[in-house]
């Protein structure tokens, strides 16, 4: 985050506006380098659409990697996709501090703010009367993101064959599903050429939405993805079920969740699992029995035990690049 740091302003009996000793001066401009390294992130936020309808506000935040940041993951990207049961955003549990966590470890972490259902279209059904918003408004932001970020990779410093994207919950829906259906081109409508590939290199699902089907599917996020009148269609859900489109050349994928997730069924991960082992997709899946669910990388979120996937994720993709 950028912040003003402001120097104190010293007085003494005097009158004067210094400190009265060379070493306290050293002690304040220690503490305050010492600030703005801990707290201070170099931020880019761009608008992804111009002249679209309801696109607005659809914003990429770029977090540089800091400077103390590890050197082998230089040159790697990240679309980060919040959850919100495709509702809302999470924007800072799985948003900002997942990118500052990224940019500590040598990322450049991308936040998608991408198109949601909305709260009063969630709490008054309005869509029963209006569009709103629902597929593929997400997956279009995303592959949008991931154009961008490729376009701008001299920029940015970043390798256009190591852009990867990670989602929470309905936003590992999201990312999953810019592995599953990356050979369609949700920008052509909008006038946007394709001018990159927009599969992802990898993917990081944790604790995901993945089935749209009614054994497993989380319902508020199949709702508002599906819209009011899509939700019932049984081939709709079947056609946005990852488990059913896992592509032959699907991008490697960092899976995690915990079986004690009040929220998202656990079986979600457990069908994509099954479906990327079935196609021989290079994968890991990790599973923890406690946690619950949308902890991020918050170190007072989760359990100790499931909060262990920050590291492992950053070691899988160590072993990935190294």
């Amino acid at each position: 985050m950028n912040q003003d740091v402001r120097q104190p302003t010293y007085t003494h009996a005097t009158g004067g506006c210094r400190p009265r000793s060379w070493l306290l001066r050293v002690a304040v401009s220690a503490a305050v380098c010492c600030t703005a390294c801990q707290t201070s992130w170099a931020q880019e936020t761009v608008h992804l659409w111009q002249g679209v309808r309801g696109a607005r506000d659809v914003t990429l935040t770029v977090y540089r990697p800091t400077s103390d940041s590890d050197s082998l993951l230089h040159g790697t990207a990240v679309v980060v996709c919040p959850g919100g049961s495709y509702c809302w955003i999470a924007k800072k549990t799985e948003g900002s501090e997942v990118a500052e966590w990224l940019s500590r470890h040598g990322v450049t972490a991308c936040v998608l703010h991408y198109r949601v259902q909305g709260v009063v279209p969630w709490m008054f059904h309005t869509r029963l009367l209006v569009r709103g918003h629902s597929h593929p408004d997400a997956l279009s932001d995303l592959q949008r993101a991931i154009q961008y970020v490729r376009e701008h990779s001299a920029e940015y410093g970043i390798r256009p064959d190591r852009v990867g994207a990670m989602g929470f919950s309905a936003g590992g829906h999201l990312a999953m599903s810019a592995a599953a259906f990356h050979n369609t081109d949700f920008l052509a409508p909008q006038g946007i050429e394709r001018s990159v590939s927009l599969r992802p290199d990898f993917v990081a699902a944790v604790y995901p939405v993945v089935s749209m089907r009614d054994a497993a599917t989380h319902r508020r996020s199949r709702r508002a993805l599906l819209g009011e009148h899509g939700k019932g269609r049984q081939s709709l859900r079947d056609s946005l079920s990852i488990e059913l489109h896992v592509p032959a050349d699907c991008p490697p994928v960092y899976l995690s969740n915990c079986k004690d997730d009040p929220v998202v069924d656990p079986r979600n991960a457990e069908l994509l699992d099954s479906a990327l082992t079935s196609k021989g997709t290079p994968h890991r899946f990790v599973q923890y029995a406690t946690g619950g669910h949308g902890y991020g990388v918050n170190a007072r979120r989760g359990s100790a035990e499931s909060r262990q996937w920050a590291t492992d994720f950053i070691n899988w993709m160590r072993q990935m690049f190294k």
